[in-house]
């Protein structure tokens, strides 16, 4: 039921069906009573500053504050998503390590990577769809283009020059950035990121020229006028832009996506504990954006991370890396 189908609305619908039925199975388990008695790791398998990260902190203070117990973030990037993801299939099924769910790595990555080093159909159990965000397409100021139609125009002039950030292989972003260039025709330069965090500051630096990414993630830099949004890849307009043309209303309906984080455990995990973890575990597009609008990629913030089974806590700057994150190789293909 994960596997990979490289139609995204069928992705969220099938995602929407398998995180939906969780919630239902055992309505008659126990809650149970005493979980937690220490602290939760969430594995988070992108960058500290990305859209996943964003969700992440905002789902994890919602479960400390429900579950009147601490939340450890974990933050494994690298390899596309698989590396964290793969350290969640791997972990102990005891309820206290959980972690992030994104396309990517649960839905599209056994199509592209054949020998990933985990089966998320078995080794992965569902707890919940947590959110979704509208995705938007921006650019650098620099870049002189004001519309989707003028881009194209502009990306086809210099083929394989114009560059295109991509927020880690298989994701959501990247299959529209694929998407955009085959049904356009326009030849554009892939630069991979780890995670949204990073792919967005170097959009912003002038490094890349265009980016797909989740809207709350780069909302505040386009209210600051650091990136401009060039169209919302869905049916209809967002609230949040109600300026910003849809991509379908430039003549491109079949480019659109909408990304969505899911909280997933082990295969194995009590359902009793899924079932209490499933009941403080949604979040809201609104709240991750006023998350976003006063902390930005660019701040100082203080994350916990485990390494060698020990907590440590470090300050980094959102949108990069944080202190002992290991180097990761990259996916097999």
């Amino acid at each position: 039921m994960w596997r990979a189908i490289l139609n995204e609305p069928t992705i969220t619908t099938l995602v929407r069906m398998l995180f939906g039925l969780s919630l239902f199975v055992s309505g008659a388990a126990a809650f149970a009573e005493n979980y937690p008695v220490r602290p939760i790791k969430l594995i988070v398998p992108y960058p500290a500053g990305g859209g996943t990260d964003i969700a992440a902190r905002r789902l994890g203070q919602k479960l400390s504050e429900a579950l009147h117990q601490q939340i450890i973030f974990d933050n494994r990037a690298g390899a596309n998503g698989n590396l964290g993801t793969n350290a969640i299939a791997k972990g102990a099924p005891d309820g206290y390590l959980i972690g992030m769910a994104t396309p990517g790595p649960v839905t599209v990555g056994r199509s592209l990577y054949p020998d990933l080093p985990y089966d998320a159909e078995k080794d992965l159990v569902p707890i919940v769809l947590a959110n979704e965000s509208p995705i938007v397409l921006v650019v650098n100021p620099s870049v002189p283009a004001k519309s989707l139609q003028e881009l194209i125009s502009l990306a086809k002039a210099r083929p394989g020059v114009f560059t295109a950030a991509l927020v880690s292989v298989g994701s959501v972003p990247h299959l529209l950035t694929e998407m955009l260039k085959a049904a356009s025709g326009i030849n554009v330069l892939n630069v991979p990121y780890k995670g949204g965090g990073p792919a967005a500051t170097d959009v912003v630096s002038g490094q890349v020229d265009m980016l797909f990414s989740v809207l709350p993630l780069v909302l505040p830099y386009i209210t600051s006028g650091q990136l401009r949004p060039i169209a919302i890849a869905s049916d209809a307009r967002s609230a949040l832009l109600p300026d910003v043309p849809t991509v379908k209303e430039a003549g491109f309906g079949q480019v659109t996506g909408t990304a969505w984080n899911g909280i997933v455990a082990p295969s194995g995990t009590p359902q009793d504990i899924i079932t209490k973890l499933n009941g403080n575990s949604v979040v809201s597009t609104d709240e991750l954006v006023s998350l976003t609008l006063n902390q930005k990629p660019g701040d100082k913030v203080k994350v916990e991370y485990v390494r060698d089974g020990k907590t440590h806590t470090t300050t980094v700057t959102l949108g990069t890396q944080p202190p002992g994150s290991p180097a990761s190789p990259p996916p097999s293909s």
